[in-house]
């Protein structure tokens, strides 16, 4: 008789009830202090999205660093953050383009002169 659930995906079930308990314990971080003062808009996101990468090494090693700033106004900081950090590709156009035009085509001189073999 098959069993109704396999050992891998009871096993998977365990550990993925274990994390959502022990998640429950995990410390909440009070950002009341963070959200008086100066609000970060679009310019503010677009600064915070090219130094992003700068600030994920140093949030390794320092817990007082953060990539997002909590205090800004919403929609206009993510924009600005999103196309500073790159933005899903709208300044990559010129990389794909090379990897387009490097590849061999059938049609190339590499391929007149072979010979079919039976």
């Amino acid at each position: 008789m098959k069993a109704f659930i396999s050992k891998r995906k009871f096993y998977f079930m365990i550990f993925l009830t274990l994390i959502i308990l022990l998640s429950g314990c995990a410390n909440n971080e009070a950002v009341k202090q963070c959200l008086t003062g100066h609000t970060y808009g679009f310019l503010g996101g677009l600064w915070h999205g090219f130094i992003a990468p700068f600030d994920f090494i140093g949030m390794l090693f320092n817990d007082k660093i953060t990539m997002y700033a909590q205090n800004n106004n919403g929609g206009l900081y993510a924009l600005g953050f999103l196309l500073g950090s790159g933005g899903w590709g709208f300044f990559g156009s010129k990389g794909a383009n090379k990897v387009r035009t490097s590849r061999v085509h059938f049609q190339s001189q590499k391929f007149d002169n072979a010979e079919i073999v039976d």
